[in-house]
């Protein structure tokens, strides 16, 4: 998905008329991420002619990504807070092992502002938006009060946070009912409320603080108007150092569960010509207005006037990039690590334009009949469909397991077509490749949508799940037979009692001895090691197939 540009990294040039100041060339990329992220990354990297650092889990010892890597290193237990949110492990590992740069992915550190200090204070290049553009789009108020300055259009509502329950009643009076109770430090549908009637408020705003407090360690909470049957549209955005930002397109994120995406595309289906304009002027405006530099997000709410009104800015890159570089041509891991050099943008807003139509399925191992609760365990089958026009990123394998520790995706499934209705055509095909067995998936659901009325008119809003899914919709498939299961479950378990020891061994960062997953002494305590185990992917079908 490259485009044809030279893909070496090279410095910013010394005295440019942005003062901008030189930096180092990038030879070799810690990956700080797991799952299909950390895959898609190393790839591109390695494409680039760059080394790559794998930091891995204990219990993603014999994860694909810590076998892809040019090397691996563990930083800790299972739990993200002993390893892959440990700033301090990841930025040994990157001093130990020599690494330039520093790419976070999504989730975990990637939109953490002192992490990306850390990394500056180290010498190490961190491949993102500078630390305070993060800081400032992270917390939602700011955001707001940046947005209204630069004028990009906004829900009413506030634009502080407030803490009063009678205060924030009367201005919940004043906006007009239904309103969103907002947590004011993270997103992700988490400490959000709709309130429709103002007997209901007071309650709903302290559950909305409760479980802000719990998820980011923040309770405060902004208001904003409610928009009733909207469209989620955001525009993916990239910037240089040197001022130049673009916008890369839309996408549609409207199907969703829980306030959280599960099918994208690009482009949307309902933008004209004269809106995506609108819009994307917009979207590069939130940009400058930030200082932006690199990939970013600006999400929008499109009204059934085709108002459109300020969300929120993901300072990442995305989960669901892989439609903007379909209909783009642009690898977008590429452009952060140039962009990330110093090295200009090679093109402008009259450069680019879109070819054809994308369409992503988020495959989860989530059960979408038990209101999409998720399903970790093991991963006994894993057929991936290929084929013209499609693609898929996996960060499991067959063999593998889905912990429950983490987020429980499998893969991403896209498709790319000349026209919309082929992109669903080519999804529809897809998803009836795909083999999943050990784990429910989202797959079935997914497959529902293709089919949908709703969604093939393109007449549809966030509201899908609950205006036209219910679980009786999907009829379960055929259950694997007792002793086929019975025999996977053993040699599932054989797997791990017979290769964990020593599969990934090496010396430890700290010099100790490694282990199954890096056992010796480690940094800070972690139990680093490097990966030794190259293997192909372990699977009971194989044995079964003789």
């Amino acid at each position: 998905m490259a485009d044809s540009r030279s893909t070496s990294p090279r410095a910013a040039p010394a005295g440019s008329p942005t003062g901008v100041p030189p930096v180092r060339p990038i030879r070799k990329v810690l990956v700080a991420n797991r799952g299909e992220i950390a895959v898609r990354i190393i790839r591109t990297c390695h494409e680039l002619g760059l080394g790559t650092v794998a930091v891995f889990s204990d219990i993603d010892a014999l994860a694909p990504h810590v076998r892809m890597a040019t090397e691996a290193w563990c930083v800790g237990g299972a739990a993200s807070a002993d390893s892959y949110l440990r700033t301090d492990r990841i930025l040994d590992v990157a001093r130990k092992t020599g690494a330039d740069a520093v790419h976070p992915g999504y989730g975990f550190l990637s939109e953490n502002a002192e992490f990306a200090e850390s990394c500056a204070e180290a010498g190490i290049v961190f491949i993102g938006p500078p630390a305070p553009a993060i800081r400032a789009m992270g917390d939602k108020t700011a955001a707001r009060k940046l947005m209204e300055k630069a004028g990009v259009p906004m829900a009413p509502g506030t634009v502080d946070a407030i803490d009063d329950a009678d205060e924030a009643g009367a201005i919940a009076e004043d906006i007009g009912f239904p309103v969103l109770i907002k947590a004011a430090a993270g997103g992700g549908g988490k400490g959000m409320r709709i309130v429709r009637r103002a007997e209901d408020f007071e309650g709903a705003m302290e559950a909305a603080r409760r479980e802000a407090t719990s998820a980011f360690g923040d309770g405060r909470v902004f208001i904003e108007k409610y928009i009733d049957e909207p469209r989620h549209i955001e525009f993916q955005i990239m910037a240089d150092m040197h001022g130049a930002v673009v916008h890369l397109f839309e996408r549609e994120c409207s199907i969703q569960r829980r306030h959280q995406k599960v099918i994208e595309e690009a482009p949307s289906a309902i933008l004209t010509p004269e809106l995506r304009a609108e819009m994307g002027a917009a979207a590069v405006s939130a940009a400058r207005t930030c200082g932006y530099v690199g990939a970013g997000t600006v999400e929008f709410l499109v009204d059934a006037d085709r108002r459109f009104y300020f969300m929120e800015m993901n300072t990442r890159l995305q989960v669901e990039h892989p439609v903007t570089e379909w209909i783009t041509g642009l690898d977008l891991v590429a452009e952060q690590i140039r962009v990330a050099t110093g090295e200009r943008l090679g093109y402008t807003q009259r450069d680019l334009t879109m070819h054809g139509h994308a369409l992503e399925c988020r495959v989860y191992a989530e059960d979408p009949r038990s209101g999409f609760l998720p399903d970790p365990g093991p991963l006994l089958r894993h057929v991936a469909p290929s084929g013209p026009g499609v693609r898929v990123d996996a960060g499991v394998e067959e063999g593998g397991t889905i912990p429950i520790q983490y987020d429980p995706m499998i893969s991403k499934l896209t498709t790319w077509g000349l026209t919309r209705d082929m992109a669903i055509r080519r999804m529809r095909r897809a998803l009836d490749e795909y083999e999943v067995a050990g784990v429910e998936t989202t797959i079935p659901f997914c497959r529902f949508v293709m089919d949908h009325e709703a969604f093939t008119s393109g007449e549809f809003s966030t509201h899908f799940v609950d205006d036209h899914f219910s679980p009786e919709d999907l009829e379960r498939g055929d259950e694997l037979p007792d002793d086929v299961l019975a025999m996977a479950a053993a040699l599932f378990v054989d797997q791990f009692a017979g290769r964990g020891a020593g599969a990934v061994g090496g010396a430890g960062v700290g010099g100790g001895a490694g282990g199954a997953a890096g056992t010796g002494a480690g940094t800070n305590g972690a139990a680093p090691g490097h990966a030794a185990s190259r293997g192909a992917g372990f699977s009971p079908w194989r044995l079964k197939r003789g």
